[in-house]
């Protein structure tokens, strides 16, 4: 469904949109800054590194994925209520659980990394041209333990993976980070074929800025957003807390967004959809006592950063990484209900 809204939009991105800060501009600038610090020297990095390793673990806890009053690390549990908040929630669900898609993988490359092409196959317009640094071990969405339920899928390669062996389609997300210089590309629907890699959309980020995609622009999200800075991490788990803001996706969204998004992916105009970048926050009052350490890190995350809504699929669906160290929290994360989650705006 998203793939089919967003070949409808990618024209027409900007008319009837919201928005509410100008291009480029933090939609944060003079408000308190978060709370949140990054520890330990970078290590030196001579090679690619997948992210489900203790050296990727070292990186990225010591990277500063965006400025501190960048929206993903602005902390929300003082925003003020959306004035329309119990129908938002309402319109996905509030007896639908929360849920966790192990998806969203990444490699972590040096800033030796050769780069190469990537064939631009749907979106040229909205993409940022290359070539881009994808290393031959570039994981994609799933690969490996969000296969683990599939039998036809769970032994898959790597290499398997990246060609799509199976047929499989989907999103096929791709997350490549340059920590050194502090840059992010992220492509969708990537694919290995015998010609070379390909995508439908490429995405560049800068993460040591507060700017943001031109309206009107997707990314490999519907919504314009990148995705790294929302993956909840082994790293986060094990100290006790995801410090940002995290992946949010639903299944109706409106035809609107607010910063930091900067495309929809809709028709409707109903008010009491939530627009792309809407943020929700788990409510102050809602216990977290009865859960395991690992829920309760993303819990409390929830509560201090939210989330961002930034593309159409499940109903409350956040996003971790694919890695084989995070325990599996399907159930427990079930008894979180939609209605526990409210919808809040800036001061």
């Amino acid at each position: 469904m998203k793939n089919f809204t967003r070949r409808i939009f990618v024209f027409t991105a900007v008319l009837g949109a919201t928005r509410v800060i100008a291009r480029g501009q933090s939609p944060h600038a003079g408000r308190p800054k978060s709370g949140k610090t990054q520890g330990g020297k970078m290590p030196v990095m001579t090679r690619p590194v997948l992210f489900n390793t203790p050296e990727a673990d070292a990186i990225v806890a010591a990277l500063q994925v965006y400025p501190p009053d960048n929206p993903w690390n602005q902390p929300v549990d003082n925003w003020p209520l959306h004035p329309n908040s119990r129908n938002i929630v309402a319109s996905i669900g509030a007896s639908k659980p929360l849920r966790c898609d192990v998806d969203m993988g990444f490699v972590l490359v040096p800033p030796t990394q050769k780069r190469v092409n990537v064939k631009i196959i749907a979106y040229p317009g909205e993409s940022d041209p290359g070539p881009y640094p994808v290393p031959d071990n570039v994981p994609i969405e799933g690969w490996p333990a969000g296969l683990r339920d599939n039998p036809r899928a769970r032994n898959l390669s790597l290499d398997d993976m990246q060609r799509d062996k199976l047929s499989m389609g989907g999103d096929r997300h791709a997350i490549v980070v340059d920590p050194i210089h502090r840059v992010l590309y992220e492509f969708y629907q990537m694919r290995k074929t015998a010609g070379g890699w390909e995508a439908a959309q490429a995405s560049i980020f800068d993460l040591k800025s507060n700017k943001l995609r031109p309206d009107g622009w997707t990314s490999s999200d519907a919504a314009g957003l990148p995705i790294f800075p929302a993956v909840i991490r082994y790293d986060e788990i094990r100290r006790g807390m995801v410090e940002h803001a995290m992946r949010l996706t639903v299944r109706k969204t409106r035809r609107a967004y607010v910063a930091p998004a900067t495309h929809f992916a809709s028709r409707s105009t109903d008010p009491n959809l939530p627009r792309m970048g809407e943020r929700f926050r788990l409510r102050r009052d809602f216990d977290i006592s009865g859960f395991s350490p690992a829920v309760q890190a993303i819990l409390k995350g929830l509560k201090k950063y939210g989330m961002l809504l930034a593309d159409n699929g499940q109903d409350w669906a956040i996003s971790s990484a694919p890695d084989e160290r995070i325990p599996i929290m399907h159930e427990e994360l079930r008894r979180v209900p939609g209605g526990a989650f409210e919808v809040v705006t800036p001061p």
